[in-house]
């Protein structure tokens, strides 16, 4: 790791199960791309961690997404 990268934006993105990977790889694209620009930031230096959360597992108004 070189001294630039302990700088580096880590970013967290949590969404409901569903996408495709193939939509998940262009979030990850555009992400990394729009990050890179606003702060400039050089793109290897960004990770991104997805977490798909499973909608029995995730609620709203105390209501879970599975049973609406």
């Amino acid at each position: 790791w070189k001294i630039g990268a302990l700088n580096m934006p880590v970013i967290t993105i949590k969404l409901l199960e569903g996408r495709t990977d193939e939509q998940i790889k262009e979030m990850i694209k555009e992400v990394t791309e729009v990050v890179s620009r606003t702060v400039d930031a050089k793109p290897e230096t960004i990770s991104i961690s997805v977490e798909e959360m499973r909608k029995d597992r995730y609620a709203v108004a105390g209501i879970r997404i599975s049973d609406r």
